[in-house]
C-alpha cells in the first residue's frame, strides 16, 4: 500500500441482512444489483490504491412513516459496520445511517454512533419521504451535529414522484436530487448557520457547480440576501468525485469548489467497478493540477477531516 494511497469517502456496505433489500430496491430504480462482502471491498480498494473506505448505508430503513422499523435497522446497520471497522481501522471508516425523517430518533442514534461506536461520521439521504433537508423540523439534528463538528454525507435518493420509463433513477435523479437538497438546504441558511458541519455532497455535488450561478438566483427567495450570499452558502459543501469526475464535470466542480473542498469517491459497489476506471484515470491525468493538488484530493482533503487517518 502506497504512503499516498487514496482515501473513499463514498464507500458503501451491504450488511448480509439487509442484502436483498438492496437487491429489491435496486432492481426497482432500474439499477444493477450490487453485491458486497469485506474481502471483495478490500480487494477492489487494494487494485484502486485505496487505503481507507469510509462506509455508509445508503438505502431508505424502511417504510415510510414506520419509525420503529427505521430506527431497528439504522441500529443493526451501525453496529455490524462498526464491528468491521473495530476489526480493520486501517482500511475502513464509518459513517452511521440517521433514520430521518424521524428527527427524535436520528438525534438518539448520531449520540450512541459517535459517543459509543467511534463513528466518523453521519449519513443522512438527501430527502426523508419527500422532505427536504432545509426544513425548519430537521434544525434540531443540524444544532446537534454542528455542536459536535460532525462531517455529514449527503446521498441522493431517488426524488417524490415517479421515474422516467427507462432511466434508471440512479443515473439521472439522484444528481438532481443531491442539487435539491443542496439549494434547499442554502436557501434555508443551515451551512451559514452551523458553519462546524462539514456536509459532503456526492458525485461532484450532481448538477450543483454547473448550474450554481443560475440557482444563486434563489437569493431572492430570502429576504436581505443577495446572491454572492447564497453562492457563500453553496460554497460551503464539500464534494466527492464517485461516479462524477468526468472531462466536462470535473473542471466545474474545481472551478466551483472551495480549496480543500474536494474529496476521492468510489462509490462501491453500488456503481459497478468497471463503470468508475475512466472516472479514476480522469483524475490521474486531468492536465491542470496545481502542485500537489491531486494528492490532497485522494487523501490530504480528507485527513483535514478525519484526523485519525493521518499518517505519521
Amino acid at each position: 500500500m502506497k504512503e499516498h494511497a487514496r482515501i473513499d469517502v463514498h464507500q458503501h456496505v451491504i450488511p448480509p441482512d439487509r442484502s436483498r433489500a438492496i437487491a429489491d430496491r435496486a432492481a426497482a430504480l432500474g439499477w444493477p444489483v450490487p453485491a458486497w462482502d469485506r474481502q471483495s471491498a478490500i480487494a477492489m480498494m487494494d487494485r484502486r490504491s485505496i487505503a481507507t473506505g469510509i462506509l455508509s448505508y445508503a438505502a431508505p430503513l424502511g417504510a415510510p412513516g414506520d419509525h420503529e422499523a427505521a430506527r431497528a435497522t439504522a441500529r443493526d446497520v451501525n453496529e455490524f459496520t462498526a464491528e468491521l471497522v473495530k476489526d480493520r481501522p486501517d482500511r475502513f471508516g464509518h459513517f452511521a445511517v440517521l433514520p430521518l425523517p424521524d428527527v427524535e430518533g436520528a438525534l438518539a442514534e448520531a449520540a450512541h454512533a459517535l459517543d459509543e461506536l467511534d463513528a466518523d461520521g453521519v449519513m443522512v439521504l438527501s430527502n426523508a419521504d419527500g422532505r427536504y433537508l432545509g426544513d425548519a423540523e430537521f434544525e434540531p439534528l443540524w444544532a446537534e451535529l454542528d455542536a459536535r463538528e460532525a462531517v455529514v454525507l449527503v446521498h441522493p435518493t431517488a426524488p417524490p414522484g415517479a421515474m422516467v420509463p427507462g432511466l434508471p433513477s440512479p443515473l439521472v435523479d439522484f444528481p438532481y436530487d443531491t442539487a435539491r437538497t443542496a439549494l434547499h438546504l442554502a436557501v434555508a441558511g443551515v451551512p451559514g448557520r452551523y458553519p462546524r458541519l462539514k456536509m459532503i455532497l456526492p458525485h461532484a455535488g450532481g448538477f450543483l457547480p454547473y448550474a450554481a450561478h443560475r440557482f444563486a438566483a434563489a437569493a431572492r427567495l430570502r429576504p436581505g440576501t443577495d446572491p454572492e450570499d447564497l453562492m457563500a452558502e453553496l460554497r460551503r459543501f464539500y464534494f466527492d468525485t464517485a461516479f462524477g469526475a468526468g472531462p466536462a464535470s470535473l473542471p466545474s466542480l474545481l472551478a466551483f469548489a472551495e480549496p480543500g473542498h474536494v474529496l476521492y469517491g468510489s462509490d462501491f459497489p453500488m456503481v459497478p467497478e468497471e463503470w468508475c476506471s475512466g472516472f479514476d484515470d480522469g483524475l490521474v491525468d486531468y492536465p491542470h493540477w496545481a502542485d500537489g493538488q491531486l494528492h490532497s484530493i485522494h487523501r490530504g482533503n480528507a485527513e483535514s477531516l478525519f484526523p485519525r487517518l493521518v499518517r505519521a
